[in-house]
């Protein structure tokens, strides 16, 4: 099965033309399954200007998420909420799949937990994310730790996995590889939308060319 393009938009409070702009030129590129809403550092998503994102995510028939705000995804109608990686991962996958039912998507980010994988699995989560936390120093050990935790998934597991943090071309070609059934690429407000273009479609490409060799 070929990976999935998931986009991770990073957009501030305020004024979200910039974001908009970098949404239309990735989703013209076609082959997205999913974009998260997520904040940058610091910053909050506003409702109203949130919507706008939501709105142009959907019409694409594209499934549009918002990061860390069940009742945010519920009012602006948004397909699901992803959980960013915590170390109440389980406490607040219970919570938003209490607010939200069943009927909306409730993805999580473990990090590099497999207990909290399992557990997350047990519990219903729609999807499973393995990232690379911010926290962590050592990047090149954890990208390595990364795929052995996707090789392990994909062989035992039939939830969906999502390989966050994703940088380079090399590394979306090795996670696919993998049985990643999501990459996921960062957009950050730095990118022109023809540099968010560009990057994406590099990861595209990366990711096809690894299931033609398979």
């Amino acid at each position: 099965m070929t990976a999935e393009l998931y986009i991770v938009i990073e957009t501030a409070t305020g004024d979200v033309s910039a974001s908009e702009g970098q949404l239309r030129a990735v989703l013209a590129l076609s082959k997205i399954a999913s974009v998260l809403i997520r904040p940058v550092s610091g910053s909050t998503l506003a409702p109203a200007t949130t919507k706008r994102l939501v709105d142009v995510i959907q019409s694409r028939s594209v499934a549009a998420l918002i990061a860390d705000d069940a009742g945010l995804v519920r009012s602006l109608k948004a397909d699901g909420v992803h959980l960013s990686w915590s170390k109440e991962q389980i406490a607040r996958f219970k919570d938003a799949r209490a607010n939200l039912g069943e009927r909306y998507i409730v993805g999580a980010d473990v990090g590099r937990s497999r207990h909290d994988a399992m557990e997350l699995g047990e519990a219903g989560a729609d999807y499973i994310g393995f990232g690379i936390p911010s926290h962590v120093e050592d990047r090149e050990t954890a990208a390595e730790r990364q795929l052995d935790l996707i090789d392990w998934w994909g062989e035992i597991f039939q939830i969906p996995c999502v390989a966050f943090d994703v940088v380079n071309a090399g590394m979306a070609s090795a996670l696919a590889k993998a049985r990643a059934d999501f990459v996921a690429v960062t957009v950050t407000p730095a990118m022109s939308p023809e540099l968010a273009a560009k990057t994406v479609a590099e990861i595209l490409a990366a990711i096809s060319l690894s299931e033609a060799h398979a």
